[in-house]
């Protein structure tokens, strides 16, 4: 994996996926205590960063294979690009999600014309039915993030997060991105080797699943001891991905954890002073913007807002909280 991969996937991107705004706030300026840039990847079509690495996998794939149909996992976001970018090409789409994911996700997982196939993640092998499925129909896996044409495609994220900081005077800050496997974050951080050097990427993720700072630390991967049990649905993954990992332990720095309670105020704060909806998992970047200024360093700080996916009861959660 190189920036050469992720130009030829900005190449296909072209006209099929939205420049997404780097936002600001004086108001969030203050939180924060420096510069706060913000990469509103929830505006991305299907209200995720997802959607770049499904179409650049699926804009990849030789036309007769394309054709058989495609099968995707995920609990939503991944689901969703999946099958939009299915959709585009006209070719079918299954997405083999867990039984518990939001269902605002199930439902437009669906919506977007793919099926859907729900597991208990407690008592199903996953990998073992999409296996199956795969053979009996013919179908080409697109992984979430273990996977270089996905991966390429987050990473054009990266080449707008590099144009769009060089536009606005910043050349050295902390990039914190959204981490579950490590797809986005990776792409990001080699996008950036290539085009911003001084643009360090940083990992947040959840506490208590926050395998990938944990694994940075150890210098080895780390796996996650539970799979659900908090909100951050969007990036709860067992650990981070063969492929990922390595990039990740070259270039990224130290990784942040935050809370749901920091997560839930972060979305509130979004939605009050950039006007845009985030959902928990895709706020943990904020979240670790806005509530651990400690541990970062610089004069400005750019984060990703990664998804906007949010079932309304969650949503209105975060909207029920106090003023900052």
């Amino acid at each position: 994996m190189d920036i050469t991969a992720i130009e030829a996937a900005a190449e296909r991107l072209k006209g099929h996926a939205r420049r997404t705004p780097l936002l600001s706030s004086p108001f969030l300026d203050r939180i924060a205590g420096r510069r706060l840039l913000v990469k509103a990847e929830c505006l991305q079509h299907t209200g995720s960063f997802k959607f770049r690495g499904a179409w650049s996998a699926l804009s990849a794939l030789d036309p007769d294979t394309r054709a058989k149909g495609v099968i995707a996992f995920s609990s939503g976001n991944h689901a969703q690009g999946v099958a939009a970018a299915a959709r585009a090409y006209g070719v079918p789409a299954v997405i083999v999600m867990p039984a518990d994911a939001p269902e605002a996700k199930v439902a437009g997982t669906r919506g977007l014309g793919a099926e859907v196939v729900l597991y208990d993640r407690a008592t199903q092998d996953r990998d073992a039915l999409g296996a199956q499925l795969a053979t009996e129909r013919g179908l080409t896996l697109i992984k979430p993030f273990d996977e270089p044409l996905v991966i390429a495609g987050q990473g054009t994220c990266g080449l707008e997060i590099a144009e769009q900081a060089a536009e606005a005077g910043v050349t050295e800050a902390d990039v914190l991105v959204c981490c579950g496997g490590g797809g986005l974050t990776s792409g990001i951080a080699l996008a950036l080797e290539a085009r911003a050097p001084g643009l360090r990427v940083r990992p947040a993720e959840p506490e208590g699943f926050d395998d990938v700072k944990r694994s940075l630390e150890a210098g080895r991967i780390e796996r996650n001891a539970a799979l659900s049990g908090n909100i951050c649905d969007a990036i709860i993954t067992p650990q981070p991905g063969n492929l990922t990992f390595p990039i990740l332990h070259r270039l990224c720095g130290p990784g942040l954890a935050v809370s749901e309670e920091e997560a839930l105020r972060a979305m509130r704060l979004a939605f009050r002073h950039l006007k845009i909806v985030a959902e928990p998992g895709g706020a943990v970047a904020l979240a670790a913007a806005l509530f651990r200024p400690s541990e970062i360093s610089g004069d400005a700080v750019i984060c990703t807002v990664s998804g906007g996916n949010v079932d309304p009861a969650i949503f209105a959660r975060a909207l029920a909280l106090p003023e900052e």
